[in-house]
Formats: C-alpha cells, structure tokens, sequence
C-alpha cells in the first residue's frame, strides 16, 4: 500500500476517522485542520452495519460506496479506507500513524487507539467543531421542513 512508500520518504501519516454521512461543512473544515497536522491524510470511514450499529436502523442516509468517493474526492485526502468495525482501533495499530486526529467533541480518552499512538511516540490531536453543524442537526431540520402541496 501507499503507506510504506509514505514511510520511505519520512512523510508524516495523519489519520482521522468517522462517518461522514450527509458531508458538510464542518467535515470540510476538521479533513483540512486533520490534514495541516502532517504530509498525508489517511481518512476512515464506517461501513454501513456499523454506522447503523452506532446511529440507528434509518442510517447511513447515504451508502458507503458514495461517502468514500466523496471523501477521496477531497482535495486534502490521500487515502480513505472503509472498515467494518464499530472503531477503527485494529486498523489504527496496523497503520499506527503519526497523527491521529479526532473530532473535538470527543476527549482523548474516548478515542479508539489513543493510547497505541502516545505509547508509540505519535500525537493525538482533538479538531476544532464548526458551532451548530452535524449531521444529525440538518436530518433534524429536513425532518421539520414542510414541503407543502407539490402539485
């Protein structure tokens, strides 16, 4: 894979995780702070049955296939990778970046493979929240949207 060629050159990995389903800007805006932590940006993303494990039978709105060409689509993006599991813990120690980055409504203790990355010398960053912007708030407006008569 790209990582060892990565690794060749001393080029710093980053790695961030999460399910990005209705991408907005808020996403847009922790990839990118992800992505100035270091040379390349590995981004995981949840597999279908785990995000409907973790957020209920009526999501993903949107299937894997499509949120992971979204995400390798960005311009700061240089790997996304799907995995099945609740946490992308086993695929953090296989890839055992420099960086792993994590939303900042969430406290280092909470995040899947912290403690493997400090304990092998990496960092782990917590990335700014855009105020007011989640997924679950915009399903949450167009659930209050009255669309009317469409006739």
């Amino acid at each position: 894979m790209e990582i060892k060629r990565w690794r060749l050159k001393n080029e710093k990995i980053v790695f961030t995780n999460g399910v990005f389903d209705i991408l907005h800007q808020g996403h847009v805006a922790s990839l990118s702070e992800a992505a100035s932590f270091g040379g390349r940006l590995i981004v995981a993303v949840n597999a279908d049955a785990s995000v409907k494990r973790l957020k209920g039978t009526m999501r993903p709105v949107n299937p894997v296939a499509a949120r992971a060409l979204l995400l390798a689509s960005m311009v700061m993006t240089d790997a996304v990778i799907v995995f099945e599991e609740d946490t992308p813990l086993e695929l953090i120690k296989a890839i055992m970046p420099d960086v792993l980055v994590k939303g900042g409504d969430y406290s280092v203790d909470q995040i899947a493979g912290a403690k493997e990355v400090l304990e092998a010398g990496g960092e782990v960053k917590l990335s700014r929240m855009v105020e007011g912007i989640s997924t679950t708030d915009i399903i949450e407006k167009m659930k209050q949207v009255d669309y009317g008569n469409q006739n």
